[in-house]
């Protein structure tokens, strides 16, 4: 059992590992082509573009809109998702889009039901997803970590990975995910890719 002091304080951590991970994201970002922001992302149908859109929407879209949006969606939140950064994009330029990022670096919006960790993990993955296709540079493996630690099965199953009897070992950091017997070893990047179902199991 935890003290609310340690709860503040685990909170905290992963609210400084977000916007540290943001702000990388923006550098990175910042220094990229136009070709850059139209190539394909590791999201099936979207290109960096989109992604950036969808990882920004909610600095743009108030609840209700929200979910007024899956309501014409009928009930279908990925159905709403996609047609928004694909409204979004063709309405605001990848310099707009850029901004939503910039400006709301130190928010501390979280997803939700999931709260700190989940806006981390919203980050780091989302973030990965424009930026190894594109090659540049990965998020600490320590950073990485705190979001594999932070998730569990049903995270998981969210992205359609089952790891029953299947153990992910980091070869980096001190973490792991899955039960079982070890039958991969790599860097906690490629593990939280291959959780999240951006690299086959």
């Amino acid at each position: 059992m935890t003290s609310d002091d340690e709860v503040t304080s685990d909170d905290e951590v992963l609210y400084g590992a977000t916007v540290a991970e943001r702000r990388r994201l923006v550098g990175l970002l910042g220094a990229i082509s136009g070709e850059d922001w139209a190539h394909d992302s590791l999201c099936a149908g979207w290109r960096v573009r989109e992604v950036l859109a969808h990882m920004t929407m909610q600095y743009r879209y108030r609840p209700w809109k929200v979910v007024a949006g899956i309501a014409r969606a009928r009930g279908d939140f990925n159905r709403f998702a996609d047609r928004a950064a694909r409204a979004d994009t063709a309405r605001l330029s990848d310099a707009e889009l850029l901004a939503s990022l910039t400006g709301n670096v130190e928010s501390r919006w979280t997803p939700p039901g999931v709260g700190r960790s989940g806006a981390l993990t919203h980050d780091v993955v989302h973030g990965l997803d424009m930026t190894e296709p594109l090659g540049l540079p990965r998020p600490d493996p320590e950073t990485v970590a705190l979001v594999l630690r932070g998730a569990g099965p049903k995270q998981f199953a969210f992205f359609g990975v089952d790891l029953s009897g299947v153990r992910l070992e980091a070869t980096d950091a001190d973490v792991a995910v899955g039960d079982g017997a070890t039958v991969s070893a790599m860097p906690a990047v490629d593990v939280l890719l291959t959780a999240c179902g951006r690299k086959p199991l």
